[in-house]
């Protein structure tokens, strides 16, 4: 593949046709922040938070919508960029309920709002993605005012009715990468914009709520949102990123063997996300992946193997001797009746490799093909 020569920031660069100035930028080590923007889907240039000057050119352009040209001279984070990015900022920061502590800092009392909130951390106070929000995080790198224009309330009220996810419409700024998520890296298309103007909102049938549309509720949009637009239900106001504890693992549910993120407080998993780019699932997660950890848990969970005695009554057991009970079975059925008298079902939650040892434990020890798998999970 051919590649191109172009300018950022004073540094000689190269790309390669096609790629986008945003993307360009990335493979050579340089940062332009975004908000709406989600890798691998269709740019839209909505945030305009990736605006960029390029030489010649009549104004700011949009870095994730604008292809990269040989020769381009391009300013990431010059004065009339930092002026544009900031005024976006503050415009998002006035539209809708962001009390991320942002007005606080402008005053010159960040101190002791932080140390009120956090012994506190109540739902009218705080958002409940404080400390991992994308736009936070740019209000506080660009040092925004968020007191300079008037707050506009929203005329659409929290939606609970969903089981696992809230969607709060106080705090969305229409980016469109839940859409994107849903749409476009899912396929579900359970969601769109809806209403013009000031009126606009993310919809899903028809203005219902998600649990009476086509959503199947696989959190992807959870995960795009870059704001508290959309919050797990079971993990709001428990999970806090700098309490939890990231541990990546693979999902149990199926053998495809998606990669998790298991943010773990307390001892206790209070959040999954999926791992980005990672094989194979590239961060996307199902409803199982990403809410069904509840059931490691359940007080009804076995923890020690039992066996059933001639009563009918079950008794603890330890393991050598329920394995060894379960080997000596085996024995007796294939001595009276032959290996094709087993048959071994794999659960449809094991990985690969269990499902694999599995079936050459029956073909070449028991010498029998009487295997399956259980779909039911």
């Amino acid at each position: 593949m051919t590649e191109h020569r172009m300018v950022i920031n004073g540094r000689g660069v190269t790309f390669t046709q096609g790629q986008t100035i945003l993307e360009a930028a990335e493979a050579n080590g340089i940062s332009i922040p975004t908000l709406c923007h989600l890798k691998g889907t269709t740019p839209t240039g909505a945030c305009r938070i990736c605006v960029v000057e390029v030489e010649r050119a009549r104004t700011l352009l949009a870095s994730c919508a604008t292809p990269a040209a040989p020769g381009m001279v391009v300013q990431t984070e010059s004065p009339k960029v930092v002026h544009a990015r900031r005024t976006i900022l503050e415009l998002l920061l006035s539209s809708g309920n962001h009390n991320c502590a942002i007005s606080g800092a402008s005053k010159g009392n960040w101190t002791e709002f932080q140390q009120h909130v956090q012994a506190g951390d109540g739902a009218d106070e705080l958002c409940p993605v404080w400390g991992d929000c994308r736009l936070q995080e740019l209000a506080y790198q660009y040092q925004v005012n968020a007191d300079r224009y008037i707050h506009t309330e929203t005329e659409y009220p929290m939606e609970m009715k969903n089981p696992l996810i809230v969607r709060d419409f106080s705090r969305c700024i229409r980016c469109g990468r839940c859409v994107q998520a849903c749409n476009e890296v899912q396929v579900n298309r359970a969601i769109s914009f809806g209403y013009r103007g000031d009126a606009s909102k993310i919809v899903a049938a028809g203005d219902r709520a998600l649990i009476d549309s086509d959503c199947v509720f696989c959190g992807e949009c959870v995960q795009a949102c870059p704001v508290g637009a959309l919050v797990e239900k079971k993990s709001r106001y428990t999970w806090r990123p700098w309490k939890a504890e990231k541990i990546r693992t693979t999902c149990p549910y199926c053998g495809v063997g998606c990669q998790q993120w298991l943010h773990v407080q307390d001892g206790k998993i209070v959040k999954v996300t999926g791992v980005e780019d990672a094989e194979p699932n590239k961060g996307r997660l199902c409803v199982k992946g990403r809410f069904g950890y509840d059931f490691i848990y359940s007080e009804d969970r076995l923890k020690t193997p039992l066996i059933r005695e001639e009563s009918g009554e079950f008794r603890e057991a330890s393991w050598d001797e329920a394995l060894d009970m379960v080997a000596d079975k085996f024995r007796e059925i294939i001595a009276e009746s032959g290996p094709d008298a087993l048959a071994g079902v794999s659960c449809a939650r094991s990985i690969n490799e269990d499902s694999y040892q599995m079936q050459k434990l029956f073909r070449a020890v028991f010498k029998t093909n009487n295997i399956d798998h259980c779909a039911r999970t």
